[in-house]
Protein backbone atom coordinates (compact mmCIF):
# COMPACT_ATOMS: atom_id res chain seq x y z
CA UNK A 1 0.00 0.00 0.00
CA UNK A 2 2.73 2.35 0.93
CA UNK A 3 4.38 1.77 -2.69
CA UNK A 4 1.14 3.09 -4.42
CA UNK A 5 0.69 5.83 -1.97
CA UNK A 6 4.33 6.90 -3.38
CA UNK A 7 3.93 6.24 -6.93
CA UNK A 8 -0.27 7.47 -6.92
CA UNK A 9 0.95 10.75 -5.24
CA UNK A 10 3.32 11.15 -7.57
CA UNK A 11 1.60 10.32 -10.58
CA UNK A 12 -1.56 12.58 -9.59
CA UNK A 13 0.36 15.52 -8.71
CA UNK A 14 2.43 15.86 -12.22
CA UNK A 15 -1.07 14.94 -14.04
CA UNK A 16 -2.34 18.20 -12.45
CA UNK A 17 0.52 20.29 -13.09
CA UNK A 18 2.65 20.59 -9.88
CA UNK A 19 6.29 20.93 -10.65
CA UNK A 20 8.47 17.58 -10.73
CA UNK A 21 10.26 19.43 -7.25
CA UNK A 22 7.38 19.53 -5.14
CA UNK A 23 5.58 16.99 -6.33
CA UNK A 24 8.07 14.82 -5.46
CA UNK A 25 8.36 15.96 -1.84
CA UNK A 26 4.61 16.17 -1.69
CA UNK A 27 4.38 12.30 -2.35
CA UNK A 28 7.61 11.13 0.06
CA UNK A 29 6.31 13.24 3.09
CA UNK A 30 2.46 11.32 2.24
CA UNK A 31 4.18 8.31 2.17
CA UNK A 32 6.29 8.52 5.20
CA UNK A 33 3.28 9.87 6.93
CA UNK A 34 1.30 6.69 6.27
CA UNK A 35 4.27 4.88 7.24
CA UNK A 36 4.52 5.97 10.57
CA UNK A 37 7.64 7.76 10.39
CA UNK A 38 8.85 11.34 11.22
CA UNK A 39 8.29 14.40 8.74
CA UNK A 40 11.79 15.35 9.51
CA UNK A 41 13.08 12.66 7.49
CA UNK A 42 12.00 14.20 3.96
CA UNK A 43 14.01 17.50 4.51
CA UNK A 44 16.49 15.49 6.11
CA UNK A 45 17.30 12.93 2.96
CA UNK A 46 16.35 16.09 0.99
CA UNK A 47 19.42 18.11 2.07
CA UNK A 48 21.68 15.26 2.13
CA UNK A 49 20.49 14.11 -1.43
CA UNK A 50 21.57 17.97 -2.54
CA UNK A 51 24.87 18.28 -0.46
CA UNK A 52 26.70 15.19 -2.01
CA UNK A 53 30.43 15.98 -2.62
CA UNK A 54 30.66 14.86 -6.23
CA UNK A 55 27.38 17.37 -6.97
CA UNK A 56 29.71 20.91 -6.76
CA UNK A 57 30.49 19.90 -10.87
CA UNK A 58 27.68 20.63 -11.78
CA UNK A 59 26.68 24.00 -10.92
CA UNK A 60 30.60 24.87 -11.82
CA UNK A 61 30.16 23.12 -15.34
CA UNK A 62 26.73 25.13 -15.91
CA UNK A 63 28.78 28.36 -14.73
CA UNK A 64 31.83 27.30 -17.58
CA UNK A 65 28.77 26.39 -20.05
CA UNK A 66 26.78 29.40 -19.43
CA UNK A 67 30.00 31.73 -20.22
CA UNK A 68 31.22 30.08 -23.13
CA UNK A 69 27.55 30.80 -24.47
CA UNK A 70 27.79 34.38 -23.41
CA UNK A 71 31.15 34.75 -24.71
CA UNK A 72 31.09 34.48 -28.21
CA UNK A 73 31.92 30.37 -28.80
CA UNK A 74 28.79 29.51 -29.94
CA UNK A 75 28.93 31.56 -32.98
CA UNK A 76 32.88 30.63 -33.76
CA UNK A 77 31.59 26.40 -33.38
CA UNK A 78 28.58 27.09 -35.82
CA UNK A 79 31.20 28.97 -38.12
CA UNK A 80 33.55 26.17 -37.89
CA UNK A 81 30.77 23.21 -38.63
CA UNK A 82 29.50 25.79 -41.56
CA UNK A 83 32.76 25.65 -43.17
CA UNK A 84 32.94 21.73 -42.97
CA UNK A 85 29.19 20.41 -43.56
CA UNK A 86 27.34 23.83 -45.12
CA UNK A 87 28.07 22.44 -48.61
CA UNK A 88 25.84 19.23 -48.26
CA UNK A 89 22.19 18.93 -49.49
CA UNK A 90 20.54 20.84 -46.82
CA UNK A 91 23.54 22.72 -45.65
CA UNK A 92 22.22 24.84 -42.57
CA UNK A 93 20.55 21.74 -41.19
CA UNK A 94 23.63 19.54 -41.16
CA UNK A 95 25.30 23.07 -39.41
CA UNK A 96 23.13 22.44 -37.08
CA UNK A 97 23.93 19.14 -36.13
CA UNK A 98 27.50 19.33 -36.17
CA UNK A 99 27.25 22.49 -33.77
CA UNK A 100 25.41 20.89 -31.25
CA UNK A 101 27.67 18.09 -31.36
CA UNK A 102 30.53 20.68 -30.63
CA UNK A 103 28.68 22.74 -28.35
CA UNK A 104 27.33 20.03 -26.68
CA UNK A 105 30.53 19.29 -24.94
CA UNK A 106 30.76 22.88 -23.66
CA UNK A 107 27.11 23.00 -22.14
CA UNK A 108 26.43 19.33 -21.35
CA UNK A 109 22.76 20.37 -21.40
CA UNK A 110 20.79 19.11 -24.30
CA UNK A 111 18.19 22.45 -23.25
CA UNK A 112 21.55 24.36 -23.18
CA UNK A 113 22.19 24.03 -26.64
CA UNK A 114 18.58 23.83 -28.34
CA UNK A 115 18.40 27.64 -26.55
CA UNK A 116 22.17 28.23 -28.01
CA UNK A 117 22.34 26.67 -31.53
CA UNK A 118 19.00 26.37 -31.81
CA UNK A 119 18.30 30.14 -31.27
CA UNK A 120 21.02 31.00 -33.46
CA UNK A 121 20.43 28.47 -36.28
CA UNK A 122 16.58 28.17 -36.51
CA UNK A 123 15.76 31.56 -37.48
CA UNK A 124 18.60 31.56 -40.13
CA UNK A 125 17.29 27.83 -41.46
CA UNK A 126 13.68 29.85 -41.78
CA UNK A 127 15.34 33.16 -43.34
CA UNK A 128 17.08 30.70 -46.11
CA UNK A 129 14.26 29.31 -47.43
CA UNK A 130 14.14 26.16 -44.99
CA UNK A 131 10.61 24.91 -43.27
CA UNK A 132 9.65 25.50 -39.71
CA UNK A 133 8.84 22.67 -38.90
CA UNK A 134 12.57 21.18 -40.17
CA UNK A 135 14.35 23.87 -38.86
CA UNK A 136 12.91 22.92 -34.98
CA UNK A 137 13.45 19.24 -35.61
CA UNK A 138 16.63 18.77 -36.89
CA UNK A 139 17.46 21.04 -33.82
CA UNK A 140 15.68 19.57 -30.98
CA UNK A 141 16.97 15.99 -32.07
CA UNK A 142 20.50 16.68 -32.57
CA UNK A 143 20.15 18.54 -28.47
CA UNK A 144 20.31 15.18 -27.62
CA UNK A 145 23.93 14.63 -28.44
CA UNK A 146 24.80 17.10 -25.64
CA UNK A 147 23.63 14.81 -23.05
CA UNK A 148 26.49 12.19 -23.90
CA UNK A 149 29.23 13.91 -24.62
CA UNK A 150 31.64 15.20 -21.97
CA UNK A 151 31.60 16.75 -19.87
CA UNK A 152 27.61 16.22 -19.23
CA UNK A 153 26.89 16.85 -16.04
CA UNK A 154 23.52 14.01 -16.84
CA UNK A 155 26.37 11.42 -16.43
CA UNK A 156 28.25 12.93 -13.22
CA UNK A 157 24.32 13.00 -12.01
CA UNK A 158 23.85 9.42 -12.52
CA UNK A 159 27.52 8.71 -10.84
CA UNK A 160 26.29 9.98 -7.67
CA UNK A 161 22.72 8.58 -8.16
CA UNK A 162 24.49 4.69 -8.00
CA UNK A 163 26.36 5.98 -5.21
CA UNK A 164 29.58 7.45 -6.82
CA UNK A 165 30.75 3.62 -7.32
CA UNK A 166 31.39 4.17 -11.02
CA UNK A 167 33.66 6.42 -12.47
CA UNK A 168 32.59 9.07 -14.10
CA UNK A 169 36.46 9.39 -16.64
CA UNK A 170 34.90 6.06 -17.68
CA UNK A 171 31.24 7.33 -18.10
CA UNK A 172 32.48 10.14 -20.01
CA UNK A 173 34.47 8.36 -22.53
CA UNK A 174 31.67 5.89 -22.64
CA UNK A 175 29.19 8.33 -24.14
CA UNK A 176 31.69 9.81 -26.73
CA UNK A 177 30.98 7.37 -29.49
CA UNK A 178 27.10 7.04 -28.92
CA UNK A 179 27.06 10.80 -29.44
CA UNK A 180 29.11 10.92 -32.53
CA UNK A 181 27.11 7.38 -33.83
CA UNK A 182 23.84 9.87 -33.25
CA UNK A 183 25.26 13.03 -34.64
CA UNK A 184 25.77 10.97 -38.32
CA UNK A 185 22.31 9.14 -38.00
CA UNK A 186 20.91 12.59 -37.61
CA UNK A 187 22.67 14.27 -40.06
CA UNK A 188 21.71 11.63 -42.50
CA UNK A 189 18.05 11.72 -41.58
CA UNK A 190 18.25 15.56 -42.13
CA UNK A 191 20.17 15.13 -45.76
CA UNK A 192 17.37 12.90 -47.09
CA UNK A 193 14.51 15.21 -45.40
CA UNK A 194 16.59 17.89 -47.22
CA UNK A 195 16.85 16.17 -50.35
CA UNK A 196 13.33 15.07 -50.53
CA UNK A 197 12.39 18.51 -49.86
CA UNK A 198 14.51 20.01 -52.56
CA UNK A 199 16.71 22.27 -50.11
CA UNK A 200 19.44 23.94 -51.56
CA UNK A 201 23.16 23.55 -50.49
CA UNK A 202 25.43 26.81 -49.42
CA UNK A 203 28.59 27.11 -51.57
CA UNK A 204 32.02 25.36 -49.71
CA UNK A 205 34.65 28.48 -48.42
CA UNK A 206 37.53 25.76 -49.24
CA UNK A 207 40.00 24.83 -47.11
CA UNK A 208 41.53 28.25 -46.15
CA UNK A 209 38.44 29.50 -44.61
CA UNK A 210 38.12 26.15 -42.70
CA UNK A 211 41.58 26.51 -41.14
CA UNK A 212 40.72 29.89 -39.93
CA UNK A 213 37.52 29.21 -38.68
CA UNK A 214 38.87 26.18 -36.97
CA UNK A 215 41.72 28.44 -35.32
CA UNK A 216 39.00 30.78 -33.93
CA UNK A 217 36.99 27.80 -32.84
CA UNK A 218 39.42 26.10 -31.22
CA UNK A 219 39.77 27.54 -27.83
CA UNK A 220 36.69 26.36 -27.33
CA UNK A 221 36.77 23.11 -28.40
CA UNK A 222 39.87 22.79 -26.73
CA UNK A 223 38.41 22.93 -22.98
CA UNK A 224 36.74 19.51 -23.96
CA UNK A 225 40.04 17.88 -24.41
CA UNK A 226 41.42 19.53 -21.35
CA UNK A 227 38.57 18.46 -19.33
CA UNK A 228 38.31 15.08 -20.30
CA UNK A 229 42.23 14.08 -20.91
CA UNK A 230 42.63 15.87 -17.38
CA UNK A 231 40.07 13.25 -15.65
CA UNK A 232 40.84 10.28 -17.58
CA UNK A 233 44.89 10.66 -17.35
CA UNK A 234 44.03 11.15 -13.06
CA UNK A 235 45.53 14.86 -13.41
CA UNK A 236 42.56 15.75 -11.67
CA UNK A 237 39.23 14.70 -10.23
CA UNK A 238 35.53 15.84 -12.00
CA UNK A 239 34.75 18.34 -9.69
CA UNK A 240 38.32 19.99 -9.68
CA UNK A 241 38.19 19.64 -13.38
CA UNK A 242 34.73 21.69 -13.59
CA UNK A 243 36.57 24.36 -11.49
CA UNK A 244 39.45 24.41 -14.11
CA UNK A 245 37.02 24.79 -16.68
CA UNK A 246 35.48 28.27 -15.06
CA UNK A 247 38.55 29.06 -14.95
CA UNK A 248 39.23 28.08 -18.48
CA UNK A 249 35.88 29.75 -19.87
CA UNK A 250 36.49 33.13 -18.18
CA UNK A 251 40.10 33.51 -19.94
CA UNK A 252 39.05 32.54 -22.99
CA UNK A 253 36.21 34.80 -22.75
CA UNK A 254 37.83 37.55 -21.23
CA UNK A 255 41.32 37.85 -23.20
CA UNK A 256 41.18 35.41 -26.23
CA UNK A 257 37.57 36.36 -27.69
CA UNK A 258 37.16 39.77 -25.67
CA UNK A 259 34.25 39.47 -24.88
CA UNK A 260 33.18 39.45 -21.31
CA UNK A 261 31.62 42.34 -20.29
CA UNK A 262 30.64 42.87 -16.61
CA UNK A 263 27.01 42.89 -18.08
CA UNK A 264 27.65 39.49 -19.55
CA UNK A 265 29.26 38.28 -16.54
CA UNK A 266 25.95 39.56 -13.93
CA UNK A 267 24.09 37.18 -17.01
CA UNK A 268 26.00 34.57 -16.42
CA UNK A 269 25.83 34.60 -12.86
CA UNK A 270 22.20 35.18 -12.91
CA UNK A 271 21.59 32.09 -15.61
CA UNK A 272 23.76 29.64 -13.72
CA UNK A 273 22.71 30.56 -10.45
CA UNK A 274 18.88 29.74 -11.65
CA UNK A 275 19.87 26.80 -13.66
CA UNK A 276 21.63 25.24 -10.62
CA UNK A 277 19.06 26.09 -8.10
CA UNK A 278 16.47 24.45 -9.93
CA UNK A 279 18.50 21.49 -10.66
CA UNK A 280 19.64 20.81 -7.31
CA UNK A 281 15.97 21.26 -5.73
CA UNK A 282 15.08 19.11 -7.90
CA UNK A 283 17.95 16.58 -6.88
CA UNK A 284 17.67 16.68 -3.44
CA UNK A 285 13.66 16.37 -3.96
CA UNK A 286 14.65 12.94 -5.73
CA UNK A 287 17.19 12.13 -3.40
CA UNK A 288 14.47 11.52 -0.57
CA UNK A 289 11.71 9.77 -2.96
CA UNK A 290 15.10 7.84 -3.32
CA UNK A 291 15.37 7.05 -0.17
CA UNK A 292 12.07 5.73 0.08
CA UNK A 293 12.30 3.65 -2.38
CA UNK A 294 15.17 1.94 -1.11
CA UNK A 295 13.49 1.76 2.73
CA UNK A 296 10.74 -0.31 0.31
CA UNK A 297 12.83 -2.51 -0.68
CA UNK A 298 11.37 -1.46 -4.15
CA UNK A 299 14.54 -2.22 -6.26
CA UNK A 300 15.00 -5.56 -4.87
CA UNK A 301 11.00 -5.89 -5.93
CA UNK A 302 11.82 -4.73 -9.10
CA UNK A 303 14.70 -7.58 -10.15
CA UNK A 304 12.36 -10.43 -8.57
CA UNK A 305 9.40 -8.92 -10.82
CA UNK A 306 11.50 -8.32 -14.13
CA UNK A 307 13.28 -11.85 -13.32
CA UNK A 308 9.47 -13.39 -13.51
CA UNK A 309 8.68 -11.93 -16.84
CA UNK A 310 12.37 -11.96 -18.66
CA UNK A 311 14.99 -15.07 -18.33
CA UNK A 312 17.67 -13.22 -20.71
CA UNK A 313 19.56 -9.68 -20.56
CA UNK A 314 18.58 -8.21 -24.07
CA UNK A 315 15.13 -9.31 -23.24
CA UNK A 316 14.99 -7.06 -19.68
CA UNK A 317 16.83 -4.55 -21.15
CA UNK A 318 14.17 -3.83 -23.66
CA UNK A 319 11.85 -3.97 -21.31
CA UNK A 320 13.99 -0.79 -19.69
CA UNK A 321 14.03 0.86 -22.53
CA UNK A 322 10.22 0.73 -22.94
CA UNK A 323 10.19 2.03 -19.47
CA UNK A 324 12.47 4.81 -19.82
CA UNK A 325 10.56 6.07 -22.95
CA UNK A 326 7.27 6.18 -20.91
CA UNK A 327 8.69 7.52 -17.75
CA UNK A 328 10.50 10.30 -20.13
CA UNK A 329 7.02 11.28 -21.93
CA UNK A 330 6.47 13.13 -18.36
CA UNK A 331 9.38 13.43 -16.43
CA UNK A 332 12.37 15.75 -16.81
CA UNK A 333 15.81 14.18 -17.21
CA UNK A 334 17.53 14.81 -13.66
CA UNK A 335 14.86 13.25 -11.69
CA UNK A 336 14.07 10.26 -14.20
CA UNK A 337 17.91 9.55 -13.29
CA UNK A 338 18.12 10.41 -9.93
CA UNK A 339 14.83 8.20 -9.29
CA UNK A 340 15.50 5.02 -12.12
CA UNK A 341 19.13 4.43 -11.42
CA UNK A 342 18.61 2.86 -7.95
CA UNK A 343 15.65 0.73 -9.06
CA UNK A 344 16.76 -0.25 -12.60
CA UNK A 345 20.58 -0.26 -12.41
CA UNK A 346 20.59 -3.30 -9.81
CA UNK A 347 18.13 -5.20 -12.40
CA UNK A 348 20.30 -4.54 -15.55
CA UNK A 349 23.52 -5.56 -13.11
CA UNK A 350 21.61 -8.58 -11.81
CA UNK A 351 21.55 -9.92 -15.78
CA UNK A 352 25.42 -8.93 -16.29
CA UNK A 353 24.91 -5.46 -17.78
CA UNK A 354 28.10 -3.64 -17.46
CA UNK A 355 27.50 -0.18 -15.01
CA UNK A 356 29.17 2.04 -17.49
CA UNK A 357 27.03 0.49 -20.44
CA UNK A 358 23.54 0.94 -18.87
CA UNK A 359 24.55 4.52 -17.96
CA UNK A 360 24.74 5.04 -21.24
CA UNK A 361 21.24 3.05 -22.00
CA UNK A 362 19.45 5.38 -19.41
CA UNK A 363 20.66 8.52 -20.29
CA UNK A 364 19.91 8.03 -24.04
CA UNK A 365 16.68 6.53 -23.80
CA UNK A 366 15.38 9.18 -20.71
CA UNK A 367 16.88 12.05 -23.08
CA UNK A 368 14.34 11.24 -26.03
CA UNK A 369 11.50 11.90 -23.38
CA UNK A 370 13.16 15.73 -23.94
CA UNK A 371 11.61 15.44 -27.16
CA UNK A 372 8.39 13.24 -26.28
CA UNK A 373 5.24 15.60 -24.84
CA UNK A 374 3.50 16.49 -22.86
CA UNK A 375 6.76 17.47 -20.89
CA UNK A 376 9.47 17.43 -23.83
CA UNK A 377 11.39 19.99 -22.56
CA UNK A 378 13.71 20.16 -25.43
CA UNK A 379 10.55 19.57 -27.66
CA UNK A 380 8.54 23.03 -26.01
CA UNK A 381 11.88 25.20 -26.27
CA UNK A 382 12.70 24.66 -29.92
CA UNK A 383 8.90 25.11 -30.76
CA UNK A 384 9.22 28.26 -28.79
CA UNK A 385 12.29 29.43 -31.05
CA UNK A 386 10.75 28.24 -33.69
CA UNK A 387 7.60 30.37 -33.49
CA UNK A 388 5.23 26.69 -34.21
CA UNK A 389 2.95 24.70 -32.55
CA UNK A 390 3.71 21.75 -31.07
CA UNK A 391 1.96 20.08 -33.10
CA UNK A 392 2.70 21.13 -36.11
CA UNK A 393 6.13 19.62 -35.23
CA UNK A 394 4.84 16.30 -34.36
CA UNK A 395 3.58 15.96 -37.83
CA UNK A 396 6.87 15.74 -39.47
CA UNK A 397 9.19 14.45 -36.49
CA UNK A 398 8.86 10.68 -37.14
CA UNK A 399 12.32 10.66 -39.06
CA UNK A 400 13.92 11.88 -36.31
CA UNK A 401 12.17 9.78 -33.66
CA UNK A 402 13.15 6.89 -35.59
CA UNK A 403 16.68 7.81 -35.62
CA UNK A 404 17.03 8.72 -32.18
CA UNK A 405 15.49 4.89 -32.18
CA UNK A 406 17.89 3.46 -33.94
CA UNK A 407 20.46 4.84 -32.98
CA UNK A 408 19.19 3.83 -28.70
CA UNK A 409 18.80 0.19 -30.31
CA UNK A 410 22.21 -0.01 -31.56
CA UNK A 411 23.84 1.11 -28.28
CA UNK A 412 21.77 -1.40 -26.50
CA UNK A 413 22.33 -4.12 -28.73
CA UNK A 414 25.99 -3.16 -29.21
CA UNK A 415 27.33 -2.83 -25.79
CA UNK A 416 31.28 -1.98 -27.46
CA UNK A 417 29.96 1.30 -28.86
CA UNK A 418 29.94 2.05 -24.75
CA UNK A 419 32.82 0.12 -23.20
CA UNK A 420 35.47 -0.13 -25.96
CA UNK A 421 36.94 3.20 -25.52
CA UNK A 422 36.66 3.72 -21.37
CA UNK A 423 38.54 -0.21 -21.83
CA UNK A 424 41.36 0.56 -24.54
CA UNK A 425 41.96 4.20 -21.82
CA UNK A 426 42.75 1.84 -19.13
CA UNK A 427 45.62 0.38 -20.88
Amino acid sequence: MSIAILFGTLALLLLIGLPVGFALIASSLATVLYLGLPPIVVALQTAAGANAASLIAIPLFIFAGEMMMRGGISERLIAFASSLVGHLRGGLGQVNVLASLFFGGVSGSAIADVSAIGGTMIPQMVKRGFDRDFAVNVSITAALVALLVPPSHNLILYSASAGGSISIADLFAAGIIPALLMTLVVMFTGWAIARRRGYATEAFPGMKEIFVRLVAALPGLLLVALIFIGIRAGVFTAVESAAIAVFYAILVTGLVYRRLTWQHFQETCMGAVRTTGLILFVIGAAASFGWLLAYMQVPSAAVEALTAVADNKHMILIMLVVLLLALGTFMDLAPLIIICTPIFLPVAKAFGVDPVHFGVILILNAGIGLITPPVGSVLFVGTAIGKISVTQALRTIWPFYLAALTVSLIVVFVPQLSLWLPSLLKH
